[in-house]
C-alpha cells in the first residue's frame, strides 16, 4: 500500500448530498421542457388561427370560440417582429422591446417588495397561530376572509390612504401601495402553509422535542420549520403567482405608470390599428410570470437538504 489516496472522477463530486451531474441534467430536462411547451402554445395558437372561425363561434347556444381575425389574434411571427420596432410611429423612440423590459423590470421589483411583505407577515401569522391556539381561532377566519375582498375595489383604497402617510423622512411612494397590494395577495397561502408545516411533525416527535426540555423556539428552529419545508415551498409559489397578478392589477386600477400592467393599458388603445403591439405587453407579462416561477423553483433546491426524509414538495 502506497498510502496515496485515489483521485475522485468526475461521478464523485457532489453538490449536497446528490452527485451533480443528475442535477444537471434534471436542469436541462426542465429547461427542455419549458422550451417545448412554449413551442406548443404557439403552435396551438397558429393552428386556431387557421382552422378558427374568424368571427368567432358558439357551443351548444354559447359564444365560446374566440375570434380568429388578424385584428384579435395577430401571427405569433408578427408580434415578435413587433418587439424590433419602435413603439411610436414617429420612430424616435425607443423599441417595443426596451419598453416592455423595462416594464417587466419593474413591476418585477414591486412585485419581489410585495412577496417578501407578503412572505413575512404570512410566516408570521403562522407561527402565531401555531403558537397559540386562542390566535388561531381568532385570526384565521379573518384570514380567509380577507381573500374575499375585491382587489379592484381594494387598490383605489390603499394608494388613497398610503398618500397621507410619513413614516419619519420617508415619503409614501405610489410603488409602496401597488406592493402593499401584492403583499395582501401574497400572504395568504403563506400563512395557511406555514400553520400546516408547523402542525405536520409526528406526535414522537414532538414527544422527543419535549423528552430533552426543549424550548418552543429550540423546537420551533430545530423540528418544525424544517418540517414545513414540503408545505412553504407549494404555498411559495402560489404566493409569487399572486404577488405578481396583485402588483399588475393594482398598476391597471391605480393608473400607476412605469409598470407593465400600466403599459397593457397603454397599447390597448391601439388594438384596432397595431394589435400586434398589445400582444407585445401580455408576453412581458407572462415572462414575469416565468421568470418568478424560476426564482421559487431556485429556493426550492435551496431548500431542499432542509426537506426531511421522503420529503416532497
Amino acid at each position: 500500500m502506497t498510502g496515496v489516496a485515489a483521485e475522485p472522477g468526475p461521478a464523485a463530486v457532489l453538490v449536497g448530498d446528490r452527485p451533480a451531474a443528475p442535477r444537471a441534467r434534471a436542469t436541462l430536462a426542465r429547461a427542455g421542457w419549458l422550451v417545448a411547451s412554449l413551442l406548443v402554445v404557439c403552435a396551438l395558437w397558429e393552428a386556431y388561427k387557421l382552422v378558427g372561425p374568424a368571427d368567432g363561434g358558439s357551443v351548444l347556444g354559447a359564444r365560446l370560440l374566440p375570434r380568429s381575425d388578424d385584428a384579435s389574434m395577430p401571427h405569433v411571427w408578427q408580434v415578435l417582429e413587433r418587439f424590433g420596432r419602435p413603439e411610436s410611429a414617429a420612430g424616435d423612440s425607443s423599441s417595443v422591446l426596451v419598453a416592455v423590459l423595462e416594464a417587466v423590470w419593474f413591476t418585477f421589483r414591486v412585485a419581489m417588495a410585495g412577496l417578501l411583505l407578503g412572505v413575512l407577515v404570512g410566516i408570521g401569522l403562522g407561527v402565531l397561530m401555531d403558537r397559540f391556539t386562542v390566535a388561531e381561532r381568532g385570526l384565521l377566519p379573518y384570514v380567509v376572509l380577507s381573500q374575499t375582498v375585491p382587489l379592484v375595489a381594494l387598490a383605489p383604497l390603499v394608494v388613497g390612504w398610503g398618500g397621507r402617510l410619513q413614516i419619519g423622512d420617508v415619503t409614501w411612494r405610489p410603488w409602496m401601495s401597488v406592493a402593499v397590494i401584492a403583499g395582501y395577495l401574497a400572504f395568504f397561502p403563506v400563512a395557511v402553509g406555514t400553520l400546516r408545516g408547523l402542525r405536520s411533525p409526528a406526535a414522537h416527535s414532538v414527544e422527543l422535542m419535549r423528552s430533552f426540555n426543549a424550548s418552543w423556539r429550540q423546537s420551533l428552529l430545530r423540528l418544525k420549520l424544517p418540517a414545513s419545508v414540503p408545505y412553504l415551498v407549494p404555498a411559495l409559489r402560489l404566493a409569487a403567482a399572486s404577488a405578481v397578478v396583485g402588483a399588475i392589477v393594482a398598476e391597471i386600477s391605480t393608473g400607476i405608470r412605469g409598470g407593465i400592467g400600466r403599459l397593457v393599458i397603454e397599447y390597448s388603445r391601439e388594438a384596432t390599428s397595431d394589435p400586434a403591439k398589445v400582444w407585445t405587453a401580455f408576453t412581458g407579462a407572462a415572462l414575469l410570470g416565468l421568470v418568478v416561477a424560476g426564482l421559487v423553483s431556485l429556493l426550492d433546491g435551496a431548500l431542499a437538504r432542509y426537506r426531511p426524509a421522503g420529503g416532497q414538495a
